[in-house]
């Protein structure tokens, strides 16, 4: 067994090698893009051998998609830091102003929610590990406490102003490039003006209702993030 094989044993030194190939990864992907970046441009940036990488990732796609799982997840996290600092960013217009600032901040992110979608599908993983299944299912609980909160307007089911809400925040995203509006805190704030008036309820939250749940929600968040670092091998930061 070489030297390096047996340092990775160390979980802190695994980690730590694991994140160093995901920075490097991540740097490369955002000068040059997915297709001219291969692993060994990461191992050489990385200072290690082409072996080492797939100890950590077997494939290409595996390792591309654990740099996107990673910015997906810096994005939710600043996210749940935003609600652990002020509950009222669990309400909608909030929440959605929030995580599209957090997204708009990460190019590499942004470059690849709005590019190729078979690529896209290629860096979520494979059908069959639940990602995108976990990750719906923690907006539809996000969206059904909403509702039973008294949140969201009553002439809709919360399904369908999950569907509409959503349809809406991702053409926001993809309008980024060619937006009139200036800054992306403006076209942020035009986001949650325009979530508030369709989404919303007229009723004010109270403070106790807030706090309940902005709690819940960071729980969830939590919790999709700790499921999400497992899959796809992302150390802590």
């Amino acid at each position: 067994m070489s030297a390096s094989t047996e340092r990775l044993r160390d979980p802190r030194q695994r980690a730590g090698r694991a994140t160093t190939i995901l920075d490097v990864a991540a740097g490369l992907l955002l000068r040059h893009g997915y297709r001219r970046v291969t692993i060994d441009d990461v191992a050489a940036g990385a200072g290690i051998g082409k072996g080492t990488v797939y100890l950590h990732w077997k494939t290409r796609e595996q390792l591309f998609g654990a740099v996107f799982a990673r910015e997906v997840l810096h994005a939710v996290d600043e996210l749940r830091r935003a609600l652990r600092d002020d509950p009222r960013v669990c309400l909608l217009h909030r929440f959605a102003q929030t995580y599209f600032l957090a997204i708009a901040d990460r190019p590499l992110l942004r470059g690849f929610l709005l590019g190729n979608p078979d690529l896209l599908g290629k860096l979520t993983g494979s059908p069959d590990t639940g990602r995108d299944d976990r990750h719906a299912a923690t907006l539809n609980e996000y969206f059904r406490l909403l509702a039973e909160h008294g949140l969201l307007r009553d002439d809709l089911s919360a399904d369908e102003v999950g569907y509409a809400y959503q349809a809406t925040f991702e053409g926001f995203l993809r309008a980024e490039g060619a937006s009139p509006v200036g800054e992306p805190e403006q076209r942020a704030e035009l986001l949650a003006r325009t979530v508030r008036r369709a989404f919303e309820s007229d009723s004010p939250a109270s403070d106790a209702t807030v706090a309940d749940l902005a709690g819940v929600t960071v729980t969830l968040l939590g919790d999709l993030i700790d499921a999400d670092r497992a899959e796809f091998g992302i150390p802590e930061a």
